[in-house]
């Protein structure tokens, strides 16, 4: 008995040590040089405001988005027809929009790279396609948006390049969404598209300004970034059922454990193993200070959604007219990008979107129990293809998983691990190793 727990303990051991040698396939693959060409081109059509010219081959939105299209179209290609490849727009207008100069078509470019075993199932890359000058209204004056947000429109479409060569279980969406500036547009339009084709998402890594690492203070630093992630993500609209959902996370915890935190927290951990020289930082905040992002629309209907962005910003470079005054230079244009740096968050979301679409799914109910007892007990729902669980525990104040305990039963009792001081998640683990994102108890066990 003695020598068949040991055996169990050094097998669980070299399961949690383990790591995925195509992850590190990818990091390898990204490339710095093929970001800052897409950088380069995007900073080119002059204006990528939404609301500039579409007629243009060579000025405005409208060029800028058949040229991201064109982009996806070659990556299909190149992959036997692998990305279902299309335009999502929706028509918004002046009327009772203040950033919105004229009636227009705003255009997502979307491109999806079907799984194998989940096609319903999407985990999302998005970066911007649009652009800005100081005055959101002004849509003729030149605005390179070269870092927000040529940047992260330039990891998309490198991402899709790298992952494009692999097959996945779960479905990836890599878009180019529109409107930002404006209002977040794209990314509401996308995400109401999402629920009514009735797509389970996974979560979407929104992506907006990745490509500056000297801020305004003066920091310099080229291995930080941010996750941005909201406490709580639900499309509840009951007061009462809102009211309930309240009680229960006042008695029983979850205040800082929802879906968009779960995913912060997932990405943050795949960092640290696979690229152990970056420094993510999680941010508990929806975005920055009185902010939001194109992940926002996401959370308010619901989906998972964060938001990787560099950690120093600098805010001369943002929604500024090219100009130079009292010995400044304001404007977000090309040579402030530092493209070895824009190539690591690039990585980042490659390594995670590949860990995810490899994943099993999530246990749709972990219940919890074990109150007034010396153990924690917890019991999940079985999930398909999955080889084992994870059940994962953190001391209340800590802001990652930092304990877990390899099982491959759907019920365990962690003995002497007191349910009081700490909180728990499960996970489900894949044959190839690969996780889904921990799933907080919704339910106890009594």
């Amino acid at each position: 008995m003695k020598q068949f727990t040991l055996l169990f303990l050094l097998f669980s051991i070299s399961f949690n040590a383990q790591t995925d040698a195509k992850i590190y396939e990818i990091i390898k693959m990204v490339s710095a040089d093929r970001i800052k060409s897409d950088v380069k081109t995007l900073t080119e059509f002059g204006t990528r405001n939404t609301f500039s010219d579409t007629i243009s081959n060579t000025r405005g939105i409208g060029a800028a988005r058949r040229w991201v299209k064109s982009e996806f179209d070659n990556i299909s290609f190149n992959c036997d027809n692998c990305l279902n490849v299309f335009y999502q727009k929706d028509f918004v207008t002046k009327k009772g929009n203040r950033r919105v100069p004229h009636d227009a078509w705003v255009v997502n470019v979307v491109a999806i790279q079907k799984g194998t075993k989940y096609p319903n199932r999407y985990i999302i890359m998005s970066g911007d396609i649009d652009s800005r000058a100081s005055n959101t209204m002004d849509f003729k004056t030149d605005a390179p948006g070269a870092n927000d947000n040529a940047s992260g429109m330039a990891g998309t479409i490198e991402t899709a390049r790298v992952l494009s060569k692999y097959k996945f279980e779960n479905s990836i969406i890599y878009v180019g969404l529109s409107g930002e500036e404006q209002g977040l547009f794209g990314g509401a339009g996308l995400a109401k598209y999402a629920k009514e084709k009735g797509w389970e998402i996974i979560g979407i890594l929104n992506n907006d300004m990745i490509g500056n690492i000297k801020g305004v203070d003066g920091v310099i630093d080229n291995r930080s970034f941010r996750i941005f992630s909201e406490p709580i993500t639900t499309d509840e609209k009951d007061p009462k059922k809102l009211a309930r959902q309240a009680r229960v996370r006042r008695f029983y915890g979850g205040e800082v454990d929802g879906i968009s935190r779960q995913l912060a927290r997932y990405i943050h951990k795949n960092v640290k193993t696979y690229m152990p020289e970056m420094n993510p930082m999680m941010i508990y905040r929806l975005d920055r200070f009185g902010r939001g992002g194109h992940h926002r629309p996401f959370n308010d209907l619901g989906f998972a959604g964060i938001r990787i962005m560099e950690a120093h910003e600098n805010y001369t470079q943002q929604h500024q007219d090219i100009r130079t005054k009292n010995g400044i230079k304001y404007g977000d244009t090309f040579e402030h990008v530092n493209f070895p740096y824009a190539k690591k968050l690039t990585a980042v979301n490659a390594i995670n979107l590949a860990s995810l679409a490899w994943a099993p799914p999530a246990p749709k109910e972990v219940a919890i129990g074990g109150i007034v007892k010396p153990a924690a007990k917890l019991k999940w729902s079985k999930v398909e293809d999955a080889i084992g669980y994870k059940i994962y525990w953190r001391d209340t104040t800590s802001p990652t998983w930092d304990n877990s305990r390899y099982v491959e039963t759907t019920e365990f009792t962690l003995e002497g691990i007191v349910i009081d001081n700490f909180f728990f998640g499960v996970s489900a683990v894949g044959k190839n190793g690969h996780e889904s994102v921990v799933v907080f108890p919704n339910k106890i066990w009594r």
